[in-house]
């Protein structure tokens, strides 16, 4: 596979998965339920969402384009579709069911799938396995902010 048409395929896919996981929030982030929660004093401001995300779907796009022109396998398609599911269906369990405990046991899955993504793989990709590691810090403070919320409401 060319390296721009993987690169399109999985920029269709990421950005797929958020405007997927935009819609099962059900408004989320401007619903009362979500506006009156004890937020984490960390917290970003709802912007910084956006932005966070679309250029973390894009360095995923380019890591996963990289990762499958040297590893075309199941176990990648496999890790890869894993990972589009949890990202998607958090949205789901935290915004629209407000299952705040299991949106942290799936964001918690996550994060480590991620960071495997960022060791598992670093002796074949070498300095790019980096364009996963945006992902893996966001992730890590999405997390503290569901765990936050957890632990205060």
């Amino acid at each position: 596979m060319k390296f721009y048409k993987g690169l399109l395929l999985f920029l269709f896919i990421n950005f797929s998965a958020l405007a997927i996981g935009s819609l099962l929030m059900n408004n989320g982030p401007r619903t009362e339920w979500y506006i009156n929660l004890n937020q984490a004093p960390w917290s970003p401001p709802g912007w910084v969402f956006g932005v966070a995300w679309s250029s973390i779907m894009i360095l995923f796009s380019v890591y996963m384009t990289f990762l499958i022109q040297i590893n075309r396998s199941k176990k990648v398609v496999l890790l890869f579709s894993t990972q589009f599911i949890l990202n998607v269906v958090w949205n789901y369990f935290f915004f629209n069911q407000h299952l705040i405990v299991l949106g942290l046991v799936n964001i918690i899955v996550l994060t480590v799938l991620m960071f495997y993504f960022l060791i598992a793989y670093k002796q074949s990709l070498k300095s790019k396995r980096f364009y996963v590691l945006p992902y893996c810090i966001w992730l890590v403070l999405a997390t503290s902010l569901n765990f936050y919320i957890a632990l205060h409401n």
